[in-house]
């Protein structure tokens, strides 16, 4: 480690003394003392008190203008005034009864009026929905093997734990990665039938198909590469994927997750142009409570109605989530946002550019919608093994510095990138570049 990054950590640890102390403390009940492992960092996590708008505060009294929004879910920023009187109304009127109810038909109204979709289902969390999805997929071609690109996260489920970080030495040829489990637990059959290819590498992907010729269900992607900071699809390799899942009889699902709510008004299909056959929702649509959805056409999505495959979850559609869905696409998700958002972006993304050619920093800047990221890198990366090769100690000095000036410039990992809510403001743009 460094000087300057050591430096850093001494005066994080100084500001935050009473974070380190119920770190400590959570860590007898809770592994890791955290609730999921992407929360914690060495030497250890922030402990948050509270948020309001584009910023948090620490249990030590802190403030942070917040660019994590956790994970990416909050384009609506916190405590957002609409979100927040729609679900006090309903907490009102009762959280959750398993029995249908209006809000359902209106957010799915919502979604298919945005997305290429004809019909949806709800579940509480992008793990859910892309579990579902696949199933879907798989019963509609009555294959059983999915392609997933090299680095790519889909959630928590068996089929998306494959190469989610493999390392160096596990990977196999570029052109046929291996697939690789990404823990313990994961049985074998399970990676079996998950077939690796590398992100903007349409050669993998053909040889694939050739490979198990009849047997692939789907392709599963983020339209943008998003567990490497920013990998952004070259031209043509999208609508490469939409035509190889043509000629074979495969269907593509964009997990948008995290594109979905912050590409674009439409999303990806939008931003990009390119129409998949599933979509799936979740994280900056509940606008701060957990919500998914995964949608399709009438005709996939009958095979629910056909009682051929079956989907459920207790929580599904529960009031709260949904009046937050619905508040957000209506007052939070609007066109007006995502141009005034987009200014944001255009002017933080040219200040890092501005700051990185005038220091002679070796990174450039990538930004889509209002996500974008520092990239430690002489050229643009295109997959995930390009992404590996960073200085891990320069970025985390750039972390550590950051959060010691008081912003969170992203969530902590270097595979992560900043969000910019609809409550950010100039002066926070100008406080973060400078």
């Amino acid at each position: 480690m460094h000087d300057a990054l050591q430096k850093e950590i001494a005066l994080y640890e100084k500001r935050t003394a009473k974070s380190k102390e119920a770190h400590a403390r959570a860590e007898k009940r809770i592994p890791l003392g955290v609730a999921s492992n992407y929360r914690h960092y060495e030497p250890y996590p922030i402990f948050v008190k509270d948020g309001k708008g584009s910023r948090i505060h620490d249990i030590d009294g802190n403030e942070y203008i917040d660019h994590n929004l956790c994970f990416g879910a909050l384009m609506a920023g916190h405590c957002h005034p609409a979100v927040v009187q729609a679900v006090t109304q309903k907490l009102n009127e009762g959280t959750t009864f398993g029995m249908p109810h209006e809000q359902e038909w209106e957010l799915a109204e919502e979604i298919c009026a945005r997305y290429p979709v004809e019909m949806v289902r709800f579940g509480s969390s992008g793990t859910e929905v892309t579990m579902h999805a696949i199933r879907i997929a798989r019963a509609a071609t009555g294959r059983d093997k999915v392609i997933k690109f090299e680095g790519s996260y889909h959630g928590l489920h068996d089929t998306a734990l494959v190469s989610v970080k493999p390392q160096a030495e596990e990977y196999g040829d570029p052109d046929a990665p291996n697939s690789v489990a990404g823990g313990g637990g994961i049985p074998k059959s399970a990676v079996a039938n998950v077939v690796v290819a590398s992100f903007n590498n349409l050669k993998s992907v053909e040889n694939r198909f050739k490979q198990y010729p009849g047997e692939i269900a789907a392709i599963i992607l983020e339209p943008i590469l998003m567990n490497v900071g920013l990998c952004i699809p070259q031209a043509g390799f999208l609508e490469g994927l939409r035509d190889l899942c043509n000629k074979n009889g495969a269907l593509l699902i964009f997990d948008e997750v995290k594109t979905g709510a912050k590409l674009a008004w439409g999303g990806a299909s939008e931003y990009f142009g390119v129409k998949p056959d599933m979509i799936c929702l979740a994280k900056s649509i509940g606008g701060g409570l957990p919500l998914g959805a995964f949608g399709a056409s009438r005709a996939v999505m009958d095979l629910i109605s056909q009682h051929k495959v079956f989907h459920g979850g207790t929580y599904n559609t529960n009031r709260v989530a949904m009046a937050a869905g619905l508040a957000t696409f209506r007052e939070v998700l609007t066109r007006e946002n995502y141009t005034r958002v987009g200014l944001l972006s255009k002017r933080l993304t040219e200040g890092y550019r501005g700051i990185v050619a005038k220091s002679g920093l070796q990174a450039y800047v990538a930004s889509a919608g209002v996500n974008g990221a520092l990239m430690l890198y002489p050229h643009e990366i295109r997959n995930y093994r390009d992404w590996t090769a960073i200085d891990v100690d320069l970025w985390r000095q750039y972390w550590f510095a950051m959060v010691n000036r008081g912003v969170l410039a992203q969530p902590y990992w270097w595979d992560e990138q900043w969000t910019i809510s609809v409550q950010h403001t100039d002066t926070d743009i100008e406080k973060h570049l400078s």
